[in-house]
């Protein structure tokens, strides 16, 4: 049996409360250790879906953490970021932040869900994962179901800087976290 690489994870941000980025990153940094990427604030226009939950002129942020972790940990991960986002919940219940958790190794970014959908593959434990983007020859490519921001230069730019540092830890040999 082959032992599965180890991956890098990050999280990806979602709100109208842009000053809860530094609130947020702190906590995931207390649970998840050190972060070693940090990508920009960028508006988030891609669709509706959030609208009614969140409200409008939602900004996403990414963060890519040093640590390494074990794929099949990922469900757990999932679990603890839907804990947070819980805790802060706005008073008629709408969530002030979105945090989706995902993670990197050499051959795709996955990312995931507590939502079924034709391309999703059950984790347990009410968690989905999805590959995102593809690493074909010297770059990451979109697959048809992938997220319209995820499709974008920017993203798939950052993703293959995160990518970058991940190389460079597997070559340091760099172990998952406890």
């Amino acid at each position: 049996m082959q032992i599965p690489q180890q991956c890098k994870l990050f999280v990806g941000l979602l709100t109208n409360e842009v000053f809860l980025f530094d609130e947020i990153k702190q906590e995931l940094n207390e649970i998840f250790g050190q972060i070693d990427l940090e990508g920009p604030v960028w508006p988030w226009q891609h669709t509706d879906y959030y609208l009614k939950d969140m409200g409008d002129d939602l900004k996403r942020k990414f963060l890519f953490f040093k640590n390494l972790i074990r794929p099949e940990d990922i469900s757990r991960i999932k679990i603890n970021t839907m804990d947070i986002e819980q805790r802060f919940l706005r008073k008629d219940g709408g969530r002030r932040v979105n945090i989706d958790p995902g993670y990197i190794d050499f051959a795709r970014v996955v990312l995931v869900s507590s939502k079924d959908f034709s391309h999703r593959l059950y984790l347990g434990h009410g968690i989905y994962a999805e590959v995102a983007l593809s690493f074909v020859k010297k770059g990451y490519q979109p697959l048809p179901y992938t997220y319209p921001d995820f499709r974008s230069a920017e993203y798939i730019e950052l993703f293959g800087r995160a990518r970058e540092l991940y190389s460079a830890q597997i070559k340091r040999g760099q172990s998952a976290q406890a």
